[in-house]
């Protein structure tokens, strides 16, 4: 059976509002659901909104390669990665049909290009409608709130969904950074939002979308979309 292709989409905005802060996308939240899909024998794609390399979180690769997340040293040490990561391709050019998922790490970067993005929103629901997973964590649910099923309804409407909280938005200080409150946001279009204690692991699944809280939680939504995924070829093989 051909191997289940996956499209990991990452932020390409780099600058914490009006802050004079660095931000892009978040290392972990992106390298360690990677290895799990790679792990699994999925195919897997890096893009970006812009294409390119994109900015990283500079808070998400600290200098001590110690306090680095596993994932994050593999990556940095996988030339292979580290290559298609300097050339992520752009969103507009990542078509629904060659993808079984699609996956939205987080960083605050997603607050600004995600969300009113018509290539994501577009590549997001037409890999849903056709039967694939969809997954984000921490501020990758920013990527959802554009999404509309073919009918208009809001994705995220009447669906299970988690992200990074307002709460947890507060305690880093950042609530007044970023153009709005992601949590909020999800809540407002009718999202069944369903948040866990700040900053620890906390994923949703239901059926074929998969979110999560925080980094904490990106290993928890990688694997919960391969759990999906192994059910739809289950299915095919039925």
């Amino acid at each position: 059976m051909a191997k289940q292709r996956i499209a990991i989409v990452v932020t390409s905005h780099g600058k914490l509002g009006n802050t004079g802060d660095d931000t892009g996308f978040h290392y972990e939240e992106m390298t360690t659901p990677y290895y799990i899909f790679l792990d699994d024998g999925c195919e897997v794609t890096l893009g970006s909104i812009q294409g390119g390399e994109p900015p990283a979180d500079p808070s998400s690769l600290p200098d001590d390669e110690e306090k680095r997340a596993e994932s994050v040293r593999r990556f940095l040490k996988d030339k292979n990665a580290v290559k298609a990561l300097k050339a992520t391709v752009p969103v507009s050019e990542l078509n629904a049909k060659d993808f079984d998922a699609v996956y939205l790490p987080g960083g605050h970067g997603c607050m600004w290009d995600m969300p009113d993005n018509d290539a994501l929103s577009r590549l997001i629901s037409e890999v849903y409608e056709k039967g694939g997973v969809v997954g984000a964590v921490c501020h990758g649910p920013a990527g959802l709130l554009g999404a509309r099923l073919s009918d208009g309804t809001p994705f995220v409407k009447d669906r299970l969904i988690n992200s990074f909280t307002d709460e947890e938005e507060r305690k880093v200080g950042k609530d007044k950074a970023v153009p709005f409150l992601l949590e909020t946001q999800l809540r407002g279009l009718g999202a069944r939002f369903e948040g866990g204690k700040p900053f620890e692991r906390h994923v949703c699944r239901e059926g074929r979308v998969v979110t999560g809280q925080n980094p904490a939680s990106a290993e928890g939504v990688g694997h919960g979309m391969l759990m999906a995924l192994h059910a739809l070829k289950q299915q095919a093989a039925e």
